[in-house]
């Protein structure tokens, strides 16, 4: 995932509202703690109070480190009536203990349903659904244009025609694709799709649930499509010894083509003197053939304690964060997308390429460190980057990961 710099000051609250607790009073926990995230939350909590005068909030705002311990304590000890938390497998043992709310008679009012249909999958548990979501970002490979329109290629959408493009790159003495993996995640992104791809969203949600040892032939095969880029060099090589942003040069010089990345490199990319129209956006291609097209996109969404004390106005205040007209003006402070398919389409490309293409997606992935455990993501991003590095060592590299997974999930 995308490094944040966090604020500190945990249990730092925002009191929207004086007053003591009370019928009427509606208690939220978030990790809004850096800027554009922290404006977004303070405007729609404005506007829901003006749509719901009779209801105060009272907001107890995070650092994002702190929540992480603090929402296990406090889910527990002294719900609050709404809490920020993140959907696929992260949000599965607090479901599965018993302590979000089902809220699937919110999905089913109008057209929720459809509206925010890409999220489905991500959202629900045993047939319910357990929250809102309300923001996302794609993932997918951003190209210099130019470069190829140069060189006469058309953007790959099977994986035979990425690797033709990867060749005729390499033979032009240009590298297909930059990564930095030296602070890991960015390798998580690669093994993603390469799975989504391979084998689907269904086989990546049980993988990163520890349902599946990473030694299956199923998983073999995911690595073997990435050797297919590794071995011959289209990769930089010095990319274990620097972090994401410092691949990004190697796009703006040109000596490198593509760079899957998250849409914020996009910004990045423009700071270092790519202009606009040099920048282009696809979606991951297809590798088995039927396989429904799922993809990375870290999903924001709000759930309901089941120990919450006030679930009427909780159930308010998710409902309006669901409207299309809601999501749409958080996300425009957020510089993110939208999961309400009904919302405005930002009038910058790449959001509105990716708002097209997560709003048909099978399903959302939440991206590996979230998928998997902590430990697990940590052991399994690890061995992506050493695989990059020593692609012969595969076999090694899976037989230690079903150790790590067999402690990680007993």
């Amino acid at each position: 995932m995308k490094s944040l710099k966090y604020l500190t000051g945990l249990g730092l609250v925002y009191a929207l509202t004086l007053g003591s607790a009370a019928a009427g009073e509606l208690v939220i926990n978030s990790d809004q703690s850096d800027p554009a995230p922290k404006k977004a939350m303070e405007q729609l909590i404005a506007d829901f109070q003006k749509a719901n005068p009779d209801i105060k909030v009272k907001w107890n705002n995070f650092d994002h480190e702190g929540y992480k311990s603090a929402i296990r304590n406090f889910l527990t000890a002294d719900a609050p009536d709404v809490v920020s938390w993140y959907s696929g497998n992260r949000m599965a043992p607090f479901v599965k203990a018993g302590l979000f709310e089902d809220v699937s008679d919110l999905w089913a009012q109008g057209d929720l349903n459809n509206q925010l249909k890409s999220a489905t999958k991500s959202m629900e548990i045993d047939g319910k659904k357990w929250g809102i979501p309300y923001s996302t970002y794609q993932w997918g490979i951003y190209y210099r244009k130019d470069i190829f329109a140069e060189k006469n290629i058309t953007p790959p959408k099977t994986w035979a025609e990425l690797l033709a493009a990867c060749e005729k790159l390499k033979a032009a003495g240009i590298t297909p694709f930059t990564i930095g993996t030296k602070a890991l995640w960015p390798t998580g992104g690669w093994f993603d799709y390469l799975n989504l791809r391979v084998n689907g969203y269904e086989f990546h949600m049980d993988l990163t649930a520890g349902k599946v040892p990473y030694t299956d032939p199923r998983v073999k095969a995911v690595f073997e499509k990435w050797g297919e880029l590794v071995k011959p060099g289209y990769f930089n090589a010095n990319h274990a010894a620097i972090d994401w942003q410092d691949a990004v040069p190697q796009m703006v010089q040109g000596k490198a083509a593509m760079y899957l990345m998250g849409n914020f490199a996009v910004a990045t990319m423009k700071d270092g003197g790519l202009k606009e129209e040099q920048i282009g956006f696809l979606q991951f291609p297809t590798i088995t053939p039927g396989i429904p097209m799922a993809e990375d996109a870290p999903t924001e969404s709000f759930h309901i304690p089941s120990g919450a004390k006030n679930k009427a106005d909780a159930r308010k205040f998710l409902a309006y964060l669901a409207l299309p007209e809601t999501q749409t003006k958080m996300n425009a402070t957020l510089g993110q997308l939208p999961i309400n398919n009904k919302a405005t389409k930002s009038n910058d490309p790449f959001l509105a390429a990716g708002f097209e293409m997560l709003s048909n997606a099978y399903a959302l992935a939440q991206f590996y460190d979230r998928d998997a455990p902590a430990d697990m993501a940590k052991a399994g991003m690890e061995s992506f980057q050493e695989f990059m590095v020593k692609p012969d060592k595969l076999d090694a590299i899976l037989a230690r990961l079903d150790k790590v997974q067999a402690r990680v999930y007993k």
